[in-house]
């Protein structure tokens, strides 16, 4: 029973930043419906997706004028509603805002997208990628001279400025909703949510600690104490001790003077000091330089891969890894000492609980065989 305990949530199904809000809204409580493509009732494909977790799957033919019903009579008993279609595409279906809200004047109305459900680009495609480039993310990226690098697909602007904010915005509307009772729609745009972390940047760029220049700035590369260095195993360390006391740290560790070095924010002898840096960590193995850390502020953390972070004490220590039906996955977040979250199911198959779902909503035993046999549920 997590502190969203009560609030129900019906997930037409997507990709990426959708099926990311409501496993979070699962996780934390929230009772979710996933809607399938009646089209992929029963498959195999994609019910090992650990971002499924934690939901019922019915299968529904939202282009039928029935399916499209049976999605308005869950809608009724739902808090929340979310979608990831591109604009104007949930009305055609006769789904849109207005027909929902009618039908549950509390309703939330939660709208992904990439640009956002207005703009020029509103109706275009886009991935992780280019709303980063647009907002300007991307750029910081690089080095000077060099091209930005391609980060992980995914994390920042579509699970982050996407799903993490439509989340966010749900449960807010949720909340209001509960005072006013009047639902309203959310508009969540990754293009919005990736500009919204940009705030940090922008806020150093008015105070003038921070520019445009790739590779120029304290924790972009820039310095030689917020970067990352080779080891002499051919791994490596990750480097941020940025504040002084952090910083004396570090030097220490490294068996350097500091009154022998130039002062740490003096950046036109950055470039000679990454090199230092770069000889003096190449000296060492990755996990002996962890060691030799080890208990100290001096910021420094080995760079590990997916499958090494699985096994580092502090994950076990804090369990920030769950085994659930047969899998190892990040366990629910943020934790909640009263009220935790927890997984409650394991990916279901598409349409596995399409009978349950509809009799717990309502639906006849000669409803749902009807529906069934003409193909409008799977």
């Amino acid at each position: 029973m997590g502190p969203l305990a009560g609030v129900r949530v019906l997930e037409l199904a997507g990709l990426g930043p959708v099926p990311f809000a409501a496993m979070m809204l699962s996780d934390l409580g929230a009772e979710v419906i996933r809607v399938d493509r009646a089209d992929r009732a029963g498959a195999t494909r994609g019910s090992g997706y650990i971002m499924n977790r934690g939901r019922r799957s019915v299968a529904v033919d939202i282009k039928n004028p029935r399916g499209r019903e049976v999605i308005l009579r869950l809608a009724e008993n739902c808090d929340a509603l979310l979608e990831g279609f591109r604009p104007g595409t949930m009305e055609r279906l006769g789904l849109g805002p207005d027909t929902c809200l009618e039908r549950n004047p509390r309703l939330v109305f939660g709208r992904m997208t990439g640009w956002g459900q207005s703009g020029p680009l509103a109706h275009t495609a886009g991935h992780d990628l280019t709303y980063l480039a647009l907002s300007g993310t991307l750029s910081n990226f690089a080095r000077p001279g060099t091209t930005p690098v391609t980060p992980p697909a995914g994390m920042v602007a579509d699970l982050g400025g996407g799903g993490l904010m439509l989340a966010f915005g749900v449960v807010s509307g949720v909340l209001e909703a509960r005072g006013s009772g009047r639902g309203q729609v959310v508009d969540a745009a990754m293009i919005d949510g990736v500009t919204a972390f940009t705030v940090m940047l922008r806020s150093m760029m008015a105070e003038g600690r921070w520019t445009d220049a790739p590779g120029s700035n304290f924790s972009d590369g820039g310095s030689h104490y917020y970067n990352v260095y080779d080891t002499a195993d051919g791994g490596h360390v990750a480097v941020a001790a940025v504040e002084p006391p952090f910083y004396a740290a570090l030097l220490e560790g490294l068996g350097l003077d500091r009154a022998r070095l130039p002062h740490q924010n003096d950046s036109d002898r950055w470039p000679e000091m990454k090199k230092l840096f770069a000889d003096i960590f190449r000296g060492r193995t990755r996990d002996d330089w962890e060691r030799h850390f080890d208990g100290t502020d001096a910021c420094v953390a080995p760079v590990l891969s997916l499958t090494e972070a699985v096994d580092h004490p502090h994950s076990k220590a804090r369990k920030t890894f769950i085994e659930h039906a047969g899998a190892v996955q990040p366990a629910p977040a943020p934790r909640f000492d009263r009220t935790p979250g927890n997984v409650t199911l394991p990916p279901r198959r598409p349409g596995a609980d399409t009978d349950a779902v509809l009799d717990a909503a309502g639906f006849s035993g000669q409803e749902i065989s009807t529906l069934r046999s003409e193909g409008v549920v799977g």
